[in-house]
């Protein structure tokens, strides 16, 4: 073995890195960025979940019963619905994920020695949040009992609260049930992407790229050609995923097949806008593969396919809020579980209208100025 020979490759290795600066940024960076993001997201508790409270006594003891929820630090309340009818809309527009319901009358009931239900409805659509949540909802009533009988000390039997816990949308907290629904959209997201992001890059190297240049092919019939035939096998694929997710698994499908549509189609663009410009930039496919990983894990990590958002530390949260991938989770679940329709799911879908318009226009205009240069 030629020591001397080892020397020089480990500094032509060197120099290689030295002259790609891209690269150098990203084997620093990513591991940072990784660190960050698996050190504050991935060991946290479910805390702070959206609470809709629903009082209809407005007495002591619900004002009392509500104090002990918010204390408990794992429930925030975002909302105070005057009936239970205006709950319905929250949950289905996910406003809220857990709601307290104080029936009329809890206090009389209390007073005259009797048992007094309160309602604890749980969006079931996230199983891991519903199951964690409805446990913390059930050791806040029995923080409230144990306080109250700590100051009834005194009588014969102080009378107690029950929580009566009903899970919407996904009775059984199954999780295959939400889980099916993430992965079409992230595998839909992997796989575009990272076919795409070795399209242009690819060409380039093999010196293919120099050669369409010179041939009379127009800008835009180069990308039509290059997008649709990776769009049409990603289709196919999440066809199969789902088919096989809701007759292997027996997920149901309680929504519109059109809201599912119109949400991949957004979420297809942004993808192929992702790849195609991750491809641009790149010089090597080396260089394709780790920007690649670079834009996965955080968008794994902070799009609530893994963790709950709402369990993040608040500074982290608004960062969740340009993940493209956070707005699809929300509407294939809506669509999946919860049966939702357009109305309630607009929010999210204009949100992705807007990613897809930025993130695939920036991807056009700098295919089209590649190719004309």
């Amino acid at each position: 073995m030629n020591l001397r020979h080892i020397r020089l490759l480990v500094w032509k290795e060197f120099l290689q890195l030295r002259r790609d600066p891209l690269l150098l940024r990203l084997l620093f960076l990513m591991p940072i960025v990784q660190l960050v993001g698996f050190g504050y997201v991935v060991a946290v508790d479910v805390r702070n979940l959206p609470t809709a409270v629903v009082d209809l006594d407005r007495t002591a003891v619900s004002r009392r019963l509500e104090a002990t929820f918010t204390a408990s630090g794992y429930f925030a309340v975002v909302a105070r619905p005057d009936n239970e009818a205006q709950l319905q809309p929250l949950l289905d527009a996910g406003g809220a994920k857990i709601a307290l319901v104080i029936p009329e009358g809890t206090q009389d009931r209390l007073d005259r020695g009797e048992v007094a239900p309160v309602g604890i409805v749980v969006d079931g659509s996230d199983s891991q949040i519903a199951s964690v949540g409805s446990g913390y909802a059930a050791q806040a009533i029995a923080r409230f009992n144990a306080d109250r009988m700590q100051a009834l000390a005194g009588t014969v039997s102080a009378p107690t609260v029950d929580a009566r816990t009903r899970v919407m949308f996904n009775p059984t907290l199954d999780p295959i049930n939400t889980m099916i629904p993430d992965l079409i959209a992230t595998i839909l997201m992997i796989s575009l992407m990272a076919i795409m992001s070795q399209a242009v890059v690819r060409e380039r190297e093999s010196g293919t790229l120099e050669q369409m240049f010179v041939t009379p092919i127009r800008p835009g019939e180069y990308l039509v050609g290059k997008v649709a035939p990776y769009a049409l096998l990603a289709t196919a694929q999440l066809s199969v995923v789902a088919v096989v997710g809701m007759l292997w698994f027996k997920v149901p499908f309680n929504g519109s097949l059109w809201v599912v549509v119109v949400g991949l189609g957004l979420f297809m663009l942004v993808s192929v806008g992702l790849g195609l410009l991750v491809s641009l930039v790149s010089r090597t496919r080396q260089q394709a593969q780790q920007a690649l990983v670079f834009l996965m894990i955080p968008t794994m990590v902070l799009s609530g396919f893994i963790f709950p958002i709402e369990s993040m530390p608040e500074w982290i949260q608004p960062l969740t809020y340009a993940v493209p991938l956070r707005y699809a989770l929300v509407v294939l679940r809506g669509a999946f579980v919860k049966g939702s329709g357009f109305e309630p799911l607009a929010p999210q879908l204009w949100i992705m209208a807007g990613f897809a318009v930025v993130i695939f226009g920036a991807a056009v205009v700098a295919t089209r100025r590649r190719i004309t240069e």
